[in-house]
């Protein structure tokens, strides 16, 4: 069961788009297309991709000027990002660079050294196998001491539903398909039935308590565990009551 990696293609050029989508695809990764900021920014209130393919001339707000604000964001902030532009001399590239960008690349390009640096980039940008600690909107998870707590209070967790926590807490706001979860969180080489995941995530949600509903579902795709720092604190004070 292989994971396929989102990738949000920002061009507004159809026929470009076709084609890194064409490839992307292909090549085993999800490409999703936007053809202006303001469908760029749509998409990424949907979901976070795994990476961003961004156009720097784009009708509207520049691409440049999406760099620099979703690098100011802290739900966007993180995510691998390469610009294309026609725009190919030092000044440009540095540019889009201390925008935010991980990589540049100038047009026309091709397509085989685009793919390479796509993988190139999620590998650098890849999660930290060493992290151990987790915490989003007052739910933390320490992988050492296999502790769990909402606001201080410890909670017990069966260790599969350990283990979907912390990758659903290490990759926040993106939203898992169920294959993409039993890939990740029970391995490919095990045959278990994608449904299992509901289980597991209701499970999941009832040890959570008040902060289960960090754990969304979202329909026709799978699940998504969001910071809702205020609704859980509200619910949590309520179930102290």
């Amino acid at each position: 069961m292989r994971n396929m990696p989102a990738v949000l293609v920002v061009e507004d050029e159809p026929a470009i788009a076709e084609l890194i989508a064409v490839n992307l695809r292909h090549n085993g990764f999800r490409p999703t297309w936007a053809m202006d900021s303001a469908s760029a920014q749509r998409e990424l209130d949907a979901a976070v991709p795994d990476l961003i393919l961004l156009d720097w001339m784009l009708p509207g707000e520049s691409g440049l000027s999406l760099a620099k604000r979703w690098r100011s964001e802290s739900r966007t902030k993180d995510i691998p990002l390469i610009m294309l532009t026609a725009r190919g001399d030092e000044m440009d590239r540095v540019a889009g660079l201390d925008a935010g960008a991980d990589d540049y690349m100038a047009k026309p390009f091709s397509t085989k050294e685009l793919l390479a640096r796509v993988r190139a980039v999620l590998r650098r940008r890849g999660p930290d196998p060493s992290k151990e600690l987790y915490s989003v909107a007052g739910l933390s998870l320490d992988a050492a001491t296999h502790r769990v707590s909402f606001y201080g209070e410890p909670l017990k967790l069966g260790p599969t539903e350990f283990k979907l926590l912390q990758y659903l807490l290490g990759h926040a706001e993106r939203v898992h398909s169920r294959a993409q979860l039993l890939d990740k969180v029970w391995g490919d080489h095990v045959y278990i039935e994608e449904r299992t995941v509901d289980v597991h995530v209701k499970r999941l949600r009832e040890a959570l308590g008040a902060a289960g509903t960090m754990v969304e579902t979202v329909r026709g795709a799978g699940y998504r565990l969001t910071a809702k720092p205020l609704a859980a604190a509200v619910a949590h004070e309520k179930s102290g009551d």
